[in-house]
């Protein structure tokens, strides 16, 4: 299972003014934002306004955000993360009939770029690598199968799911992990490192691997920390108004 890249219970650095701005796009969930919108969020934050303009535009020269009629909404590739965001906070899972999902790939000799990206594809999908090319999952999400022409889906019933499920997952890591996240949102109190801290549940929250509850430790955090990322979200969609 991917990894935050700092230790959950250290001090949290402020993020930039740019991964601020993309921040509030990211997780407040209006469909734009105003300039001004944006200037009275980042002074909030302790960002200059120049500074912040400076961001905006570098944002929309890379792409990562674009202007509609006056306002900046996000690019393409930030939507595609929004996404991946948005399944992790709202929870995708269905009731589990016990068949596990599997994706194998069929085709060899592709371009690394190729590989990369249908490694990128199926890690986004929550699936695992059980051996080179033999991907699977638990199938309890309601999202479709990966679809891909070097793929062939199919399904599958291991003989003990929860031994499986536990080589393929550290769970107790993943929830020490989101316990401390959890912990340290609780007690932060500034603006700038309280929303590096929710940036950073976030991420960790693209990584659960939303398995069925008859596969998962006790007291599992996924759920309360989806539910401490979502009132951080109505934190920011009232800042932005």
């Amino acid at each position: 299972m991917p990894r935050p890249s700092r230790s959950a219970s250290r001090e949290p650095t402020p993020l930039s003014a740019r991964s601020v701005v993309l921040s509030l796009l990211l997780g407040s969930h209006p469909d734009r934002l105003s300039s001004a919108q944006l200037t009275r969020a980042g002074t909030f934050f302790d960002i200059p306004v120049a500074t912040l303009r400076v961001a905006l535009t570098r944002a929309v020269s890379s792409g990562d955000l674009a202007r509609h009629e006056g306002d900046y909404v996000l690019g393409e590739r930030l939507l595609a993360r929004q996404r991946r965001q948005d399944e992790a906070v709202a929870d995708a899972a269905n009731d589990w009939t016990g068949q596990w999902e599997m994706a194998v790939v069929v085709v060899s000799g592709r371009p690394g770029p190729e590989r990369s990206a249908l490694r990128e594809t199926l890690t986004g999908a929550r699936l695992v690598e059980l051996r080179e090319g033999v991907w699977t999952r638990p199938d309890n999400l309601r999202r479709p199968p990966v679809a891909d022409p070097v793929l062939i889906n199919f399904s599958a019933s291991p003989a003990d799911p929860a031994s499986l499920a536990a080589r393929l997952w550290d769970l107790p890591d993943w929830a020490d992990r989101g316990r401390a996240l959890l912990a340290r949102l609780g007690r932060e109190d500034r603006p700038a490192t309280r929303l590096a801290t929710a940036a950073e549940l976030v991420r960790h929250l693209t990584t659960d691997p939303l398995l069925p509850d008859s596969l998962l430790p006790d007291s599992w955090p996924g759920a309360e920390l989806r539910a401490a990322y979502a009132d951080y979200q109505g934190e920011l969609r009232d800042l932005t108004r």
